[in-house]
């Protein structure tokens, strides 16, 4: 027995230990390989998946950023469709107000009374004339404001014409103004308390004249 050589069994056990390790380490290698290339495919196929859903949502959203313009274009449009419409309702409305204007002002004229200008601001209209009394231009008010077209007479100025010579009628030159209504008996309510108003204004405007006139010396 103490003569047998192992040194070349041993030689061959190590060779054979080495392959199988060379073998396991490239076994290894090859399923780390294969983990990493099967991560690689999964994480690129939820990446793909991920980018095909945000690219849907884009474009779900470029839809519906052009449906909410078409929306905004379509309410500006009926918006700039009901402004016209109101603008035509308002004129086919307002029409006869300057027929009736001139016609109420002319009728509601009194005798002994006539005007020389007339100017309108908006719905304010602006008179001036001449009258042989206070009388009349305070009947011309009240007449005004009982009128369905006109309202809020309010006189401005009342003094005796300078121009009368000696045993010449002496008139009273006057300025008012009166509200044009649009409509007729528009603003039920403001011309209800201007017909309440009226008479006692007109009538204390037109005495706070004849006191003036009087202590000028042109008193009638």
């Amino acid at each position: 027995m103490a003569g047998l050589n192992l040194l070349p069994w041993r030689e061959r056990e190590r060779e054979e230990k080495k392959k199988q390790f060379f073998t396991l380490l490239g076994a290894a290698m090859l399923a780390a390989a294969g983990l990493v290339l099967l991560g690689n495919f999964y994480m690129q196929s939820v990446l793909e998946y991920q980018q095909g859903r945000n690219q849907k949502l884009e474009r779900e959203i470029a839809e519906l950023d052009r449906q909410i313009k078409e929306i905004e274009q379509l309410d500006a449009t009926r918006q700039a469709l009901l402004d016209r419409m109101k603008v035509i309702d308002n004129l086919q409305s307002t029409r006869p107000a300057i027929v009736h204007l001139f016609d109420e002002m002319v009728n509601a004229l009194p005798k002994g009374m006539y005007l020389q200008h007339l100017k309108q601001e908006a719905t304010v209209v602006r008179l001036e004339g001449k009258a042989e009394s206070y009388a009349r231009v305070s009947s011309y008010m009240n007449r005004l404001d009982a009128s369905s077209w006109l309202n809020s007479s309010n006189l401005n100025v009342i003094a005796n014409d300078s121009k009368g010579g000696d045993g010449a009628m002496v008139l009273r030159e006057f300025k008012l103004d009166v509200t044009q209504l649009l409509k007729q008996g528009g603003d039920d309510e403001g011309k209800d308390a201007g017909k309440v108003d009226a008479t006692p204004k007109a009538q204390g405007t037109a005495a706070q004249g004849v006191k003036a006139a009087e202590k000028s010396g042109g008193g009638s």
